[in-house]
Order: C-alpha cells, then sequence, then structure tokens
C-alpha cells in the first residue's frame, strides 16, 4: 500500500466518522488503521494518522486524554526485526512469499497515483473547510433538548433590628427579620425553559429554600407551565399550569430584578408567592414582545412578558393549595409599554379580579373563652382593581401602583370571618448608573397597607406603613450587593392573636445576589 493509498484511505475514515456519534467506533477504527498500516510507510502513514487524531479530537469524538494515549502509540518508532544468527554470522531474515492473490484481486484496475493525489487532496479540503462545531449545532438543531436553557438565582442574607413600641417586628415574607435569625438563604432558584417547538414553550422553577408554610423550608415547585402558542407570530397564547397571577405589576417582576428585597404588602397580598394554578389567553404584538424583553435584558428592571391583554382563570387558593370551593377567580389585565422618541420607556396597566376565598382558621383565646371564628364553606367574595404606571430608570425612574377591593377579615368581635374594605399600594423613586458590566441602583420606596392578610389564619386586618431607603450595587452582571435600611411606622402582627402591631421599629439588611 503506497503513502497515498493510505492518505486516501484515511481521509475516507474521517468522512464516514463524521457521520457517527458513537466515540468507541472512532476509537476501534484508530486503533485497528494504525495496525494495518504497513511498516515501510511508517513515516507518512503517522503523519496521516496523526492528522485523523487531531480532527476526532477537535470534533470531540475523542478525549483529549485518549487523543495522547493514540498519538504516543502512532509516533513509536517500530521495532526491526530481529535477525537470524547461525555460527556467529548474522543471516539476513528469510523472505516471506506474499499471500496468493484471489481473482477478484487480481482483476481489480487500481487507480494511477496522479488521481489518487487529486482525491485525497479533494478530500482533505473537504474536512478542512468543513466548521466541527457548526457541524454538531445542525446535528442538534431538531432535537427538543437543545432549545432549552438553565439559569437562577441565590439571595443570601443578613439583617439586624432595633425593636420599637409594641409587637415584635414581623414580615411575613422575609424570615430574616427574626431576632432567633442570622444569616438565610431567601430564595435558591433554578430555572429550565425554552421554546421545544413553533407553538409551545416550556417554563419550570423550583426553589431550594421555599417555605411548605411550617417552620422548615424545603425544595418547592414556583411555576410549572406551558405556553401555547396560537399563531405563527407568536401574538396570542394559552398558558397553563402552576404560574404567576397577572395582577400588579410588581408581583409579576421577577425577585432577581428587583430593588428592594421584598414586594409591597399592598399589592403581594393579592396574590402571596404570586402563583397559582389557572389558565390565561395572553396577547400582545411582536413589537410589544420585543419591548419586554429589552426592558428586561438592558437592566432596566422589567416585569417580563405577561401580554398586552390576559384574561383567564385561576383558582384563587395561592401557591402549591388545591382549591376549596370549585369557584375559580376571574381576572383580566391591560398593559402597555410606551417607548417614546428620545428612547425612554413608559408603561401604564389597570387589572382587575373577581372570586371567593376560603380562609384558614384556627382558634382565638379570648375573655376566658376559646372559639374558633365561623366562615362561608364556599369563601368570602374577593375582589380587586389595581391600577400601574412605570417611568423605567433611564436613568431615573418612577414605580406607582395602587390598589382597592373588598375581601375576607376578621370581624371586630373576633367571631366571624366576612367581607371588609382595603386599600393599599406603593411609590418607588429609583436611579440607574451603569458602565460596562457594572450598575448602581439607588431606591426610595413608601409602602401603605390598611387591609386583611387573607392568606393568615383568620385573616386578621393589617395596617402598614413604612419607608425603604436601599442601593443596589453591582460590579459584575453575576453579583449584585443589596443595602437596605427600613424604617416601620407601623406594621401589624398577623400570626398571633391579638395581632398587635410594631411602631418606629428600625432594620438594617443586606443581601447578596448571585446570578447564574
Amino acid at each position: 500500500m503506497g503513502v497515498t493509498d493510505v492518505s486516501c484511505a484515511l481521509a475516507t475514515l474521517v468522512l464516514v466518522l463524521q457521520s457517527t456519534t458513537l466515540r468507541s467506533a472512532c476509537i476501534v477504527a484508530c486503533a485497528a488503521a494504525s495496525l494495518l498500516l504497513p511498516v515501510s510507510n511508517a513515516h507518512a502513514s503517522n503523519e496521516a494518522m496523526l492528522k485523523l487524531l487531531r480532527i476526532l479530537r477537535d470534533r470531540g469524538s475523542i478525549t483529549a486524554e485518549e487523543y495522547d494515549e493514540l498519538r504516543l502509540s502512532a509516533e513509536a518508532p517500530d521495532a526491526p526485526a530481529a535477525p537470524a544468527i547461525a555460527g556467529g554470522q548474522v543471516r539476513p531474515a528469510p523472505a516471506t512469499a506474499p499471500p496468493p492473490q484471489t481473482r477478484e484481486a487480481a482483476v481489480t484496475i487500481q487507480p494511477t497515483e496522479q488521481g489518487l493525489d487529486t482525491r485525497v487532496q479533494a478530500l482533505e479540503r473537504q474536512v478542512a473547510q468543513q466548521d466541527p462545531e457548526a457541524a454538531v449545532k445542525k446535528a442538534l438543531n431538531n432535537k427538543w433538548y437543545e432549545r432549552l436553557g438553565l439559569r437562577g438565582y441565590t439571595q443570601f442574607r443578613f439583617t439586624q433590628v432595633a425593636q420599637g413600641e409594641g409587637a415584635a417586628l414581623e414580615v411575613p415574607a422575609d424570615r430574616s427579620v427574626n431576632e432567633n435569625e442570622s444569616f438565610v438563604i431567601r430564595r435558591g432558584r433554578f430555572v429550565v425553559s425554552g421554546d421545544v417547538s413553533q407553538h409551545l414553550a416550556l417554563y419550570a422553577q423550583a426553589d431550594f429554600n421555599a417555605s411548605t408554610g411550617a417552620a422548615d423550608y424545603s425544595l418547592q415547585m414556583r411555576d410549572l407551565y406551558a405556553d401555547v402558542n396560537l399563531d405563527e407570530k407568536k401574538a396570542f397564547r394559552v398558558r397553563l399550569g402552576q404560574s404567576k397571577v397577572p395582577f400588579g405589576w410588581v408581583n409579576m417582576q421577577s425577585s432577581q430584578n428587583r430593588g428592594p428585597v421584598e414586594r409591597p404588602d399592598a399589592l403581594n397580598s393579592a396574590v402571596e408567592g404570586e402563583r397559582d394554578y389557572g389558565m390565561y389567553l395572553m396577547w400582545a404584538p411582536p413589537v410589544v414582545r420585543q419591548r419586554y424583553r429589552d426592558l428586561v435584558s438592558q437592566g432596566l428592571k422589567g416585569s417580563g412578558d405577561y401580554g398586552s391583554v390576559a384574561v383567564g382563570l385561576y383558582s384563587g387558593q395561592g401557591l402549591n393549595r388545591s382549591d376549596q370551593n370549585g369557584d375559580p377567580h376571574v381576572i383580566a389585565r391591560w398593559a402597555y409599554p410606551f417607548k417614546l422618541p428620545s428612547g425612554q420607556f413608559f408603561e401604564v396597566g389597570a387589572q382587575a379580579y373577581h372570586g371567593k376565598f376560603v380562609t384558614s382558621t384556627q382558634a382565638i383565646s379570648t375573655g376566658g373563652a376559646t372559639f374558633t371564628p365561623s366562615s362561608p364553606a364556599d369563601g368570602v367574595t374577593d375582589e380587586r382593581v389595581g391600577l400601574t404606571a412605570v417611568w423605567y430608570p433611564q436613568p431615573i425612574g418612577v414605580e406607582a401602583e395602587w390598589n382597592v377591593g373588598r375581601g375576607p377579615e376578621l370581624s371586630e368581635d373576633y367571631r366571624s370571618i366576612g367581607r371588609q374594605s382595603l386599600s393599599g399600594g406603593y411609590v418607588q423613586v429609583n436611579y440607574r448608573k451603569a458602565k460596562g458590566t457594572a450598575s448602581l441602583f439607588p431606591f426610595v420606596r413608601w409602602q401603605y397597607y390598611d387591609g386583611a392578610r387573607k392568606f393568615a389564619r383568620n385573616a386578621p386586618r393589617e395596617h402598614i406603613n413604612e419607608v425603604d431607603f436601599g442601593l443596589e450595587l453591582a460590579k459584575w452582571t453575576e453579583l449584585e450587593l443589596t443595602m437596605i435600611y427600613t424604617r416601620t411606622f407601623e406594621r401589624t402582627r398577623t400570626s398571633l392573636f391579638p395581632y398587635a402591631s410594631s411602631r418606629d421599629a428600625n432594620r438594617l439588611g443586606f443581601q447578596v445576589q448571585w446570578n447564574y
């Protein structure tokens, strides 16, 4: 076999190996080729073999360790045959007769050396021109799992509280506000999402440090839903599963993007945990969907894409809770992100929902008597209307939301749970300065709420009046530090009877968030 025959065989072997994904087949082929190569062409064949090994390594068909092992084998000089010795004289080894040719081999017409050279050069050019990375992407292009992405974030927190008058300060959403706590992991989120086809998108989010409603914190499902796109432009889509309820811009804004460490109670009290089982029809033209993506990707603290119009039904009992009355809540939302000629984004919106909420109850002991408040089995009317206005931080921003409504609330004599009015909201002023991967985001937020906390046992009425002063710093996009001081003028403790309030309390919090 000539050198050109070897090169041609190896080049052909490369093309064959391109069509297989079995690494073991590649290794066996390399080993077999190295054993079959004649000794007389060792140098030329070794060069061809090394070239083949490099191609296989670069394409990922063999590992770097396997490449090094095979390379050493290919580069090792062949040991000469031991000479025959007789009577002290070195005799040449007897010539080995060539094996008899078969009839088929005898009549095979071999191409000329010049023809082989031309074929080898063409094959070498073909191999050299192929991009291994592009070939892999092309091969996996139609695999649905290649369209899914993994991301997430973790929040590590520490809070110190200077108690004021009245009851001990309690923030239901933030367990770091507790004299018995030191360092806590507030959120540990992992998200898998992507478009698996033109008409189907998946989203799943787990929290590795979520409350299960008791004293323990464990792995919990946060989101698990599918978006079914009804048209080619993906303007209309149906969302099915457990997802965020489209009420309140700040509720839909991810905690990964928000400046203040917790959401304002006035909006979050509508849907604690922000999520529920439901189905929604959403509509937004492509230009609006692109604006929602830009508001997040440009670091402007956007809420994400929940459509310009959303209507639907949801259970109404909250995150990871089954329905209690078979009567789903009805919800509708409209929002539109305007883009001014200057490039400034401005969003306005309105939302409303109606349903019946079944409140959980527990015994109360007062005046020497113990009793459990009565509550209608099918729930109490739960309805709200809210307005939203957001001037995005370019560089100065303003957020404002307010909602009013009626919902379940414990009566003044503690005997029953009925329908009472509620109102509250927040105003936040912030500033954003970014340079490269670094950003600076100071903010001031005032929040107020006067109404029941329906997700607490017995749905006691609470009063909240607080001001937050905060600063978010990020030298790199994957790491953020937030420092926040909160002045609490009043906040009701809703976990324990007699539901007293804390006044004139101060707290200082620190949070490190890493994104991945």
